[in-house]
């Protein structure tokens, strides 16, 4: 397709049994000018033939292999390919509403903005969705409205976003996790005008093997990367971050099923908590 108007960014790595979903809902948008990069990070599974398969279904997917080397290797090999407008990025076991990228692209051009951010939906089993809703279209220019509004450093999404690719000059941190933490507020710096968009939705699959639900050496580690990074750059630039307002991330810890403990993890603190609300520890780590 010539100048697609959405490059979307799909690293793939053993998600046979969400991709079909993910895959589907990117065909049928109703949007039709759109690009679907998808990069096998190396999967062992059926992902491989899935993806030859939605690429055999619809010319707009092109799919790209690479040896395991993670997201953010996947991530930087698809932008380097991608000829779209703009750049969005849907991770391989979620799922976006059917008319998402064209209400993001359409209000985007309309006000002619940088970025455009769109509501999401956390879908966890056994729980209701944790909707973030934007009520109106709006408009911000001041980096510290747009971190406000995005809620960082919370919510450091990269995936309910589309952003114009001519200002794109980013390249992912690779071996690293928790890379969006430490991208996305220079993005949003580097970037001058990003509109709301309300009443479509990313989907966000919540699982036990997600990123942010991990607590391995190799996931702390990084996640205090990223945190270091973050506010490093927020301080370099005069941007304004709550401290100790918000935690960054939660880890639970369940023995069948019960939750038996639950660590907050602040800037510059972590909080330990029995049975999830029993204050048993709290100690300094930055």
């Amino acid at each position: 397709m010539n100048n697609p108007k959405i490059s979307i960014i799909v690293p793939v790595y053993n998600v046979e049994k969400y991709l079909s979903k993910c895959l589907n809902s990117l065909i049928n948008q109703t949007l039709a000018e759109l690009e679907i990069l998808c990069v096998n990070d190396g999967s062992t599974d059926n992902s491989a033939i899935i993806l030859a398969d939605f690429a055999k279904m619809d010319s707009r997917i092109k799919v790209f292999f690479q040896e395991n080397s993670g997201q953010s290797a996947a991530r930087n090999l698809a932008i380097e390919r991608a000829t779209g407008e703009y750049l969005g990025f849907v991770d391989s076991d979620d799922w976006v509403d059917l008319d998402y990228f064209e209400k993001l692209y359409n209000t985007a051009k309309k006000y002619d903005c940088d970025i455009a951010c769109a509501g999401f939906k956390r879908c966890k089993r056994f729980r209701s969705p944790i909707k973030k809703a934007f009520k109106e279209t709006k408009i911000y220019s001041n980096i510290n409205d747009k971190v406000l509004i995005d809620k960082l450093p919370n919510h450091n999404y990269l995936w309910n976003k589309i952003y114009r690719r001519d200002k794109w000059d980013f390249k992912f941190t690779e071996g690293r996790i928790f890379e969006d933490m430490a991208i996305l507020i220079k993005i949003l710096f580097k970037y001058d005008k990003m509109v709301t968009v309300p009443n479509t939705y990313y989907n966000y699959r919540k699982t036990q093997g997600s990123t942010v639900t991990l607590a391995s050496k190799k996931s702390k580690e990084d996640f205090n990367w990223a945190r270091k990074e973050l506010y490093s750059f927020a301080e370099q630039n005069g941007i304004t971050l709550p401290k100790n307002k918000s935690f960054n991330k939660k880890e639970t810890f369940k023995f069948c099923g019960i939750t038996i403990l639950k660590i907050y993890h602040y800037r510059d603190v972590r909080k330990y908590k029995l049975c999830g609300f029993i204050p048993l520890l709290e100690y300094e780590c930055w």
